[in-house]
């Protein structure tokens, strides 16, 4: 079901037609040559029109042709100067594809690319050759294509029902939509399997295989159609757009399309039928139009489901159904078919008496007067299903809505008028107070609707008549001038009520779009701040649930099924009936459930949920009322909130992919580096180890005693780095996994230095330990291990950089409420652009021409434990000299600041 935005006035071209004629002119032309199958010249004629085309002095070249050994075809490219195409390794081939820099540079007029649905090798600049010749269009050269049927994207399902075959490789129905021509290469089946047995398409063997399988006649005749039938609706849509940018009304009869017109009457599904039945005559296009007036705000639900009935049944039937606000239904009617290029219009005869119509009008008659050119057909129609009178159904169901509230406050507004008139007939003449009364029938017309107002007025001139007419407090007037009043009386009163309600209507309709208009944008605007797919799934059935008064439950794949994830009422039940009907619409794309033409037996009705790259999921909507869940009105209410919910849910599942997409891409890293660094610190300690072992085992009653304690102790010092090594890749492994519980309590700063410097001994004995901490410093709450590894990792970082002999300097200070330890060293310092990297896992700063020796993950943990332990540790630079300064900063309770005080 669509709804048509276009409002139609004086008769100027359509602002949406000009802009994208005038991007076209920007653009280079595009031309397909659409064949049914492979082998029925494409390529050929291609080839011949390229050729036609430099003879009329336009630079021609080709970018890609396949002649597939084809001798005519390979004699046709001569004389045509070709672009040398680049070559692409893939899988240890080389493969050809189209240079589409050297095409750029080159700049023609117009470049040959043969097989428009081609997949270009991997490590292309776009994965497809659509996506090629899109970039050489935007560059403003022309080009001509050739393209095959099957490969288009909405007709691959079709294509492979017919074939039994799916074809991988399609073009998206939007680079046929932006083609400025499509010439059909059309070829008979017995012709085309003829060239299949001549072998002027497929080897011999291999024809006969196609025969049997892709190349059947029946099948090739079902191409030829689908392909006939592509190319003419592009033409329709070429014809439609011309007419909306030159401002020609319609309709130009170049093809029959034929519009019915549906109302909320019974008749409404027969008018249907008779449509589908023309239309199948004419072999044509047809829609039904449902013209949405003020009227339609006070439509019974008896009757909303009788214009919902007819819809739906006009989309079963194959038909367009088109929903457009509007005033007078007759001429919105003959607009939209101009507009659209309707030659025919079905509409219901009139079943109002005379002097109804007189009153309200015709809208057959008003269809005959405005149709112009396009041909009218009023039919009767079926009123009802035992087929009896339309005068009787419409009786019934006046009757059957009758409220006589409305017709008394007309009374009571009337006596109001009359009390006004009497009071003041002292002050005005006889034709003043008439205005009094004009004033309560408009006030009843804007209030209470058109017949009330009818009424009061009829009322309101016998009162005027009775109690302000000479005679006074009689029927009968004296004056023939009082006579001629009263007329005028009766006929502005008239005039006025119907103004007054139309505009009351009016009124009405436009509050209630806007409503729709409100809600709808906050609910856009809440889905665009949702970052989460439950707040989405329950904004969403909430919203529905609300504007549309249903229940809602939304369902998501879930694995290889779909499960209920948000519902409004909270309600995630669903019988076995429910749970076919949601699987059938997740699996077909189309609805199911109550009131469908699937599983009808279902509590409740199912829809796609469903966005333009993907169906994302399901919605079922169930209420307590009998007949159709939702309206007309509401289903498009319903279209507009389903396409929103769904592009959020994409969104956030996008979001949600990038994330995942990245946390793979960063594990890689991590693997990698891992991989990395374990080459190498796993390696060089255990050479060491075992250089040692072997020196000892092989050599041991010939070395001297001071010989073996060295190489004893070069295999101590080497397994205190492979432990140092594997106890800081488990450290990594507990920050990375998030299993970091520090074991906090008090602990004096100062003790836990003096341990980490035992520890340290050995990787600091070339180095000068300064260090300056108060006697009188806080106790800070922190994990004793991980500080003193911490302590650990920063000693041995130092010790790596700065030049032996220098000094280390630790200088501690308290704060308020924080402690702040600083660990400087005179070594070379750290580039600006690596204080922030230094604390990445396995980054290294580079010393000199190299990256200095170490695993790169001290730093990083260093980090990671500070900031389990509530605290946080940056790098920076010695203000004087070189060298580089890491500053660790920890909260200090209140009490223990209190204490040193």
């Amino acid at each position: 079901m669509t709804s048509d935005p276009l409002r139609f006035g004086e008769n100027r071209p359509s602002p949406d037609a000009l802009l994208e004629q005038a991007e076209r002119e920007t653009r280079g032309r595009l031309k397909i040559f659409l064949g049914a199958a492979p082998g029925v010249g494409k390529t050929y004629e291609m080839l011949m029109s390229g050729r036609a085309r430099k003879v009329d002095g336009i630079d021609v070249v080709i970018g890609v042709v396949e002649t597939h050994g084809r001798a005519e075809t390979e004699a046709l490219t001569e004389g045509l100067e070709i672009v040398p195409r680049t070559q692409v390794s893939y899988r240890g081939h080389q493969l050809d594809e189209m240079d589409i820099d050297a095409v750029l540079a080159r700049k023609p007029q117009l470049v040959l690319v043969d097989e428009l649905a081609h997949t270009n090798a991997s490590g292309s600049r776009h994965p497809k050759r659509y996506q090629d010749v899109e970039e050489i269009l935007a560059r403003g050269i022309d080009v001509y294509t050739t393209l095959n049927i099957q490969h288009v994207e909405s007709l691959n399902d079709v294509v492979a029902q017919i074939t039994r075959i799916r074809v991988r490789e399609t073009v998206p129905d939007s680079i046929i939509d932006r083609a400025d021509d499509i010439e059909l290469i059309d070829l008979t089946p017995n012709d085309l399997i003829k060239r299949l047995n001549e072998g002027k398409i497929y080897l011999p063997k291999t024809a006969k295989r196609a025969i049997r399988n892709y190349f059947s006649p029946g099948n090739l005749t079902a191409l030829r159609e689908l392909a006939l039938r592509r190319t003419a609706q592009r033409v329709d849509e070429q014809l439609l757009s011309h007419m909306r940018a030159h401002a020609i009304e319609g309709p130009w009869a170049a093809g029959d399309r034929i519009l019915v017109a549906v109302d909320d009457r019974p008749r409404s599904v027969s008018l249907v039928r008779y449509a589908r039945r023309l239309a199948d005559r004419l072999r044509a296009p047809w829609a039904a139009i449902h013209i949405e007036t003020a009227r339609s705000a006070g439509l019974t639900e008896e009757a909303k489901d009788r214009l919902a009935t007819a819809l739906r049944l006009a989309e079963q039937l194959g038909g367009e159904t088109i929903i457009i606000p509007g005033q007078s239904v007759a001429e919105d009617i003959v607009r939209y078919a101009s507009a659209h290029n309707f030659t025919q219009i079905v509409a219901g005869k009139s079943i109002k008496s005379r002097w109804r119509e007189m009153i309200d009008g015709s809208t057959a008659r008003e269809l005959v007067r405005l149709s112009g050119a396009i041909d009218i057909h009023i039919t009767a129609g079926v009123e009802h299903e035992n087929g009896g009178a339309g005068r009787k159904v419409s009786t019934a169901r006046q009757n059957a809505t009758l409220d006589i509230r409305p017709y008394l406050i007309g009374i009571a507004i009337t006596g109001v008028a009359l009390i006004a008139g009497l009071l003041l007939d002292q002050f005005l003449d006889v034709r003043s107070i008439a205005l009094v009364f004009v004033v309560g029938v408009l006030g009843v017309a804007v209030t209470l609707g058109l017949w009330p107002a009818l009424f009061a007025s009829v009322l309101s001139a016998f009162a005027y008549n009775f109690f302000f007419l000479s005679p006074l407090y009689t029927l009968s007037i004296a004056d023939p001038e009082s006579v001629v009043a009263l007329i005028f009386f009766l006929f502005v009163s008239f005039i006025a009520s119907n103004l007054a309600s139309r505009v009351q209507r009016q009124a009405a309709a436009a509050r209630q779009r806007a409503r729709m208009t409100e809600d709808l944008y906050l609910f856009s605007k809440k889905l665009a701040g949702t970052g989460s797919i439950d707040d989405v799934l329950w904004a969403t059935a909430f919203q529905i649930a609300s504007m549309l008064k249903v229940r809602a439950v939304i369902l998501l794949p879930e694995g290889n099924s779909i499960a209920v994830r948000g519902a409004y009422p909270p309600d995630d039940t669903l019988d076995d009936a429910d749970i076919a009907a949601a699987h059938w619409t997740w699996e077909h794309d189309l609805p199911a459930g109550r009131g469908a033409n699937t599983l009808p037996g279902a509590k409740r009705l199912y829809l796609p949920l469903k966005t333009a790259r993907t169906s994302v999921g399901v919605i079922g909507l169930d209420n307590d009322r009998i007949g159709p869940i939702l309206t007309p009105e509401q289903q498009r209410l319903f279209e507009a909130l389903a396409d929103q919910a769904a592009i959020a849910i994409e969104r956030v599942q996008l979001v949600g992919d990038v994330e995942r997409a990245r946390l793979a891409a960063q594990a890689d890293k991590l693997r990698s580096a891992l991989l990395t660094s374990i080459s190498h610190d796993l390696k060089t300690p255990l050479a060491a180890i075992l250089g040692a072992a072997t020196t000892l085992r092989d050599y041991s009653s010939s070395l001297p005693e001071a010989d073996r304690s060295d190489l004893v102790t070069t295999m101590v010092d080497q397994s205190e780095r492979l432990n140092r090594f594997i106890a800081n890749l488990l450290d990594m492994t507990r920050i990375e996994a998030g299993a970091m519980k520090p074991n906090l309590s008090l602990h004096y700063v100062g003790d836990l230095i003096g341990a980490a410097l035992n520890r340290a001994a050995k990787i600091l004995v070339h180095h000068q330990v300064n260090i300056s901490v108060p006697a009188d410093l806080p106790m800070v709450q922190l994990d004793a291990v991980l500080f003193e590894q911490v302590l650990f990792n920063l000693f041995d970082n130092a010790a790596k950089y700065a030049p032996e002999n220098t000094s280390i300097t630790i200088k501690a200070h308290a704060g308020p409420s924080r402690m702040t330890l600083e660990i400087s060293d005179r070594g070379p310092g750290i580039p600006p652009d690596d204080l922030e990297r230094v604390f990445d896992t396995f980054y290294r700063v580079r010393k000199g021409d190299h990256v200095q020796a170490g695993t790169g993950l001290g730093l990083s943990i260093a980090r990671g434990f500070i900031e389990a332990m509530g605290g946080s540790i940056r790098a920076s630079n010695r203000h004087e000299g070189t060298g580089a300064v890491f500053t660790i900063t920890l909260p200090v309770l209140a009490d223990e600041v209190d204490k040193n005080s």
